[in-house]
């Protein structure tokens, strides 16, 4: 660290030396000076623009240790063979791994890099540049590395279940790894859920390798974190020829959020649509920024996002998409749409496309907007007070994203979710 380092930096160099010999030395120490040449990232990094960590974390909080709570406290939110990673350990004690189905391998995290195994620490080196995942790199605690095989097809979902515990403020580094085969198909749940609010500091990252002709569906829900939480959640993903990824995130607010996504298609017509839903009240913050990057011919890409923000609440998104000389026939496109429902709400929305090929399709949009006072008067003209016609109407612009997800089940429950966040909101 420079002579300008934060005390919040000079906090985290304390934490990383005393994490720098806990598996993967290399991976963690390289990650460290990435990290250490632009320290936490402000308002001058142009991809934080939006969102100012070094102010947000003007200390750091302790690193979490293995927190002993009962099974019971940690509630199932759906039908899947879930994988509990608790304040940044992974709990084999609460997970269901005798119940994972045939062609799936589960494994620690900690363990994984103990034991120095060139395939995981092979996923984990990739090329992204962001000081938060830097971060996550050098001080990652635990997670769960899933492995599954080449032509399975799953009909049970897996679920990666970051939890943190009632303990206060602390901060926790989780990293989780998932390895799809070639030609098979699966469904990955990852839901970030505390156990009670808390000033947690949290910052997670999940890595999907899908290999060639492999088919992943992806969903993420973020519940609410206490207002003074600060959370990053990274999703790193890398596509092979002809593969296929459906990633969709609810997020709930709460606190200080960036949920950030580097998406790299590497292979020839490989498949990605990176979808979402972001409900923000209060003094919430929540931004989401992807990079996709077009490397292999033929590829498509789509990016639709839907943001409500009332009260004091800010959204961001940023998206971008580059396309390679290379990847020729590329077809993406990229949309945002927000809906303030206060005068205090304020939405920040960046899209861009930078192509360096010369036979592609590309094209994205953004808008910004308030209720329709027509479709307002007309449901009221019909009889529904305006608490229920507002009410349906946000309800609807918000479910537009979800119609995406595949599984219905998933989609109901994710409405349901949706509709109980209205049923909270005060009319004002």
């Amino acid at each position: 660290m420079n002579e300008t380092a934060s005390q919040a930096e000079i906090a985290l160099k304390s934490s990383f030396e005393r994490m720098k010999n806990a598996g993967a030395q290399s991976l963690r120490r390289g990650a460290w000076e990435a990290f250490s040449r632009s320290g936490l990232p402000n308002k001058r990094d142009e991809s934080w623009h939006y969102t100012d960590l070094r102010a947000a974390l003007r200390a750091v909080a302790p690193m979490s240790g293995e927190t002993k709570t009962a099974t019971s406290a940690i509630e199932r939110k759906q039908a899947s063979c879930r994988f509990v990673v608790l304040d940044g350990a992974f709990r084999p004690d609460l997970s269901d791994l005798s119940l994972a189905p045939s062609g799936v391998a589960a494994q620690s995290l900690r363990e994984a890099l103990a034991h120095g195994e060139a395939e995981v620490l092979a996923a984990l080196a990739g090329d992204v540049d962001d000081p938060a995942v830097a971060l996550n790199a050098a001080l990652m605690q635990d997670g769960v590395v899933l492995r599954i095989a080449p032509g399975t097809v799953l009909d049970t979902p897996l679920e990666i279940a970051n939890v943190t515990s009632n303990a206060g403020a602390q901060s926790v580094y989780s990293r989780s790894l998932a390895m799809v085969g070639k030609g098979a198909s699966a469904t990955i749940i990852e839901t970030l859920e505390p156990l009670a609010p808390s000033e947690a500091q949290e910052n997670h990252a999940l890595t999907l390798r899908i290999e060639d002709g492999a088919r992943l569906e992806h969903v993420c829900t973020v519940a609410p974190q206490a207002g003074a939480a600060v959370r990053v959640l990274s999703l790193l993903a890398t596509l092979g020829a002809k593969s296929a990824l459906n990633s969709f995130c609810l997020i709930e607010g709460g606190g200080l959020l960036r949920r950030q996504v580097f998406a790299l298609l590497a292979g020839e017509s490989a498949d990605a649509a990176f979808c979402g839903a972001t409900l923000l009240r209060g003094r919430d913050h929540a931004d989401t920024t992807l990079q996709v990057r077009h490397e292999g011919r033929g590829g498509k890409s789509r990016e639709f996002f839907r943001y409500v923000v009332d009260e004091q609440a800010t959204g961001v998104f940023q998206g971008k998409v580059s396309v390679a000389q290379l990847a020729q026939k590329t077809d993406g496109a990229m949309q945002s749409k927000a809906l303030l429902l206060s005068d205090g709400a304020t939405m920040n929305s960046k899209p861009e496309l930078e192509i360096f090929a010369d036979d592609v399709v590309c094209g994205h949009g953004a808008t910004c907007g308030r209720l329709d006072a027509d479709q307002l008067f007309y449901l009221q003209a019909r009889g529904l007070p305006e608490r229920e016609a507002e009410a349906l109407l946000i309800q609807g612009f918000a479910n537009e994203a979800l119609r995406l997800i595949a599984r219905e089940a998933m989609r109901d429950m994710l409405e349901a979710r949706v509709a109980t966040w209205l049923a909270r909101r005060d009319i004002r």
